[in-house]
């Protein structure tokens, strides 16, 4: 991960629209001034605090917040109605889609992905001073998946160029290049045994949708449909 941007706030080549607002102070106290690097696109609502390091080419969708105290490589993407908490260090490349919450204090590696509604969290008792001393996130190795509305709990390793199904909650660390998923999350397969989308689906041209299953979806071995 790389960050390259100029002291202070003032970038070269931002598209910004009406109504963000850059080097937001942070309630825990004064920081130092945000940095954002250059070619920025941020979207209305978008608030960016002080105190964080953000590097090239951020875009933002509508109402995105990154709190103080993070690090952002370059060419970051986070969709509408994403939370950044603060402390987070956010790798190159990293996509975050729309209505994501990344608790504080967690890392995603370079070139992670997570799909819509995936929630991050760090407190392992909440409401105990002994768990709220020691919260921590998730570590999300580069290349990760995370699936649509899939929940992390803290202190989980996921490992390198994993894919982890919709709507999981991964409770204990997975391997790198391995699929899992289920309540609790559960390694199910090697992402290099998947069989190729273009044998799970059938073209459906009188939908917007486009595609739909075939009639054996053909998932990781001993899940087929």
């Amino acid at each position: 991960m790389s960050v390259t941007s100029r002291p202070g706030v003032a970038g070269v080549g931002w598209d910004v629209d009406p109504g963000v607002l850059l080097g937001y102070a942070s309630p825990r106290g004064p920081r130092p001034p945000l940095v954002l690097g250059d070619d920025a696109r941020l979207r209305s609502g978008t608030v960016l605090y002080a105190g964080s390091r953000i590097g090239h080419r951020l875009q933002t969708g509508h109402h995105v917040v990154v709190r103080e105290d993070c690090l952002v490589g370059d060419d970051a993407c986070m969709w509408s109605n994403t939370v950044v908490d603060y402390s987070c260090r956010i790798g190159d490349r990293v996509k975050i889609h729309a209505n994501c919450y990344v608790a504080q204090w967690t890392e995603l590696c370079d070139d992670a992905f997570l799909a819509p509604g995936v929630t991050i969290a760090n407190d392992l008792y909440p409401g105990q001073e002994d768990s709220a001393a020691m919260m921590s996130g998730p570590w999300i190795g580069p290349g990760a998946q995370l699936g649509v509305n899939v929940t992390v709990l803290p202190f989980v390793r996921i490992g390198e160029g994993c894919l982890v199904g919709s709507g999981s909650v991964v409770t204990r660390d997975v391997p790198p290049g391995t699929v899992a998923y289920g309540n609790p999350a559960k390694v199910r397969g090697r992402v290099q045994d998947l069989a190729g989308i273009e044998t799970r689906v059938r073209v459906d041209s009188d939908s917007a949708a486009r595609f739909r299953l075939a009639d054996d979806t053909g998932g990781p071995p001993g899940e087929r449909r």
